[in-house]
């Protein structure tokens, strides 16, 4: 862990734009209003945690999951395909997008060093239907990965959200259309799809110059009469009562139950399961889809401790297992127009059961 922030400190650092002060940026850098006065954790934490044991991950896993890539979808039917940790492809008659995507072998920014997957992307680079948008949650290694920007713009040359400050990044690997989003902006990409860029708990950085320079989030999107949320890296606060307040609920939403373990360190910044569910709840989606766990160990927990943890949250809440489940990376699950309606009295009969 120290090496990979020795290794940041090698990239160069974004510069932020002149940016009108706001309740999440002080005019220099953005900050968490959630956690004004609170822990976050700081370099020599990074150093103290390198004390504590971890659990021991398979060097290689064999995804499990068949992708359906090429269904027909009607009218409001969604595609959902868990490619790995935080990358998604959601699919709709008319649109593909592709969520946080890295296909990379490790989460760094170098080659050879930093962490590294365990298991093959579950749908094969080469097999990706035409992707129109891809949309950036942050611009951490694991979530804004440059090598496969670039191998996805030389392909498709996907329309491109970014958080605030970000884009010149982006821009610089030969991206054009990019568009920068604060909290609470949203933009049309289609008559029928609109997207709104929502607050998370979370940080951002690519080097050690570079902390908060650029903004972090999450992204509600309104596909027609369907909607799915992508929760990108946070840990539990407020927000999920704030989204669910301005933008309403989900029918999806993708939601991290991974990389929480030391939970001194980590609590600020990845929920565990069971917040995950809290989350679930507070934003009163129909139904979660976990996520950020799997692929690169980030965090101290074993490899299988978030679904196991999750399975225990769900039933501490009382609620189904239905209502919050796990894909297998390249697993794909088709929600039919139908479904949308259908799922609203299963879930209050799970929450009564």
């Amino acid at each position: 862990m120290l090496l990979g922030v020795l290794l940041m400190a090698l990239v160069g650092c974004a510069s932020a734009q002149e940016r009108k002060v706001s309740d999440h940026f002080d005019g220099k850098r953005f900050f968490n209003p959630t956690l004004v006065g609170k822990f976050q954790p700081g370099f020599f934490d990074v150093l103290k945690i390198m004390s504590e044991s971890r659990a021991k991950w398979p060097d290689k896993v064999e995804n499990q999951g068949t992708p359906r890539l090429n269904e027909e979808l009607a009218q409001d039917d969604i595609a959902i395909t868990f490619v790995n940790h935080a990358t998604f492809l959601i699919q709709t008659p008319e649109l593909n997008i592709l969520t946080d995507p890295i296909w990379s072998e490790r989460a760094s920014p170098v080659s050879w060093a930093g962490p590294k997957r365990v298991r093959p992307p579950g749908v094969k680079f080469e097999e990706l239907p035409k992707i129109d948008l891809v949309v950036i949650s942050h611009n951490h290694y694991d979530h804004l990965d440059v090598e496969t920007l670039k191998r996805l713009n030389e392909r498709f040359a996907p329309k491109v959200l970014v958080p605030i400050g970000d884009k010149e990044l982006v821009e610089s690997i030969g991206i054009k259309d990019v568009t920068e989003l604060d909290w609470w902006d949203s933009i049309e990409i289609s008559p029928d799809v609109q997207i709104t860029f929502a607050p998370t708990q979370h940080w951002s950085s690519r080097g050690l110059f570079d902390k908060y320079k650029s903004l972090w989030g999450s992204y509600f999107i309104q596909l027609g009469n369907r909607s799915v949320y992508f929760g990108g890296d946070s840990g539990y606060s407020s927000h999920y009562v704030e989204i669910k307040k301005r933008l309403g609920s989900p029918e999806i939403a993708l939601l991290g139950i991974g990389a929480y373990a030391p939970r001194w360190f980590m609590q600020p910044m990845h929920m565990n399961p069971a917040e995950a569910v809290q989350a679930h709840q507070d934003l009163g989606a129909k139904l979660s889809i976990g996520m950020h766990f799997g692929t690169f160990q980030m965090s101290a927990e074993a490899i299988d401790q978030p679904k196991i943890d999750l399975k225990e949250a769900l039933k501490e809440a009382n609620l189904s297992p239905e209502i919050f489940i796990t894909l297998n990376e390249g697993e794909t699950r088709i929600f039919k127009a139908k479904q949308r309606d259908e799922a609203i009295p299963k879930q209050r009969r799970a929450a009564k059961d």
